[in-house]
């Protein structure tokens, strides 16, 4: 009896695991080329707001303001962002390449839910804060990676300096 438990077990275990991998793609201990999430405690040097949604009327139809985000190396920030849109979007922070791998995966599995520090989804009306370290210098992107929102414009570029 025990053993057809343990069988069970492991065929369940074997059959999640593939997809928390595919969901938090090599952020160990919340370090990534981006940054990191702020430290417990740690003050934010300012706070910028970010405003995601659609102008149908435009050739980007989904947009995201500002559409450059510049920093110092080194500093924290509390980012808000807020869907005044109508459509769900995301906000993902990384570097252009993986980016484009997670826009792939969205393809794939578009509703995939996540869990990384880097990223939010909102719904229409909703918004949320991310208090986040910028450690390495360099040009990434932000973006929302919901199939055909990438397309329509949505990214810009996160310059740390």
């Amino acid at each position: 009896m025990k053993t057809g438990f343990l069988a069970m077990g492991l065929t369940l275990a074997t059959s999640i695991l593939p997809a928390m991998v595919l969901a938090s793609p090599g952020h160990e201990g919340g370090q990534m080329a981006v940054g990191m999430p702020a430290m417990h405690g740690e003050k934010p040097a300012r706070t910028i707001n970010v405003i995601l949604g659609e102008d149908y009327d435009s050739d980007r139809p989904f947009v995201v303001e500002p559409s450059v985000l510049t920093f110092s190396k080194g500093e924290t920030v509390r980012l808000i962002i807020t869907n005044k849109g109508e459509e769900t979007h995301e906000f993902v922070m990384d570097t252009v390449e993986k980016n484009a791998e997670h826009r792939d995966l969205m393809a794939k599995f578009p509703e995939m839910e996540h869990d990384d520090p880097n990223a939010v989804r909102l719904e229409p009306g909703e918004e949320a804060e991310i208090l986040w370290t910028f450690n390495n210098s360099g040009t990434f992107e932000f973006a929302c990676l919901l199939p055909g929102h990438y397309e329509g414009g949505m990214y810009g570029s996160l310059i740390i300096e």
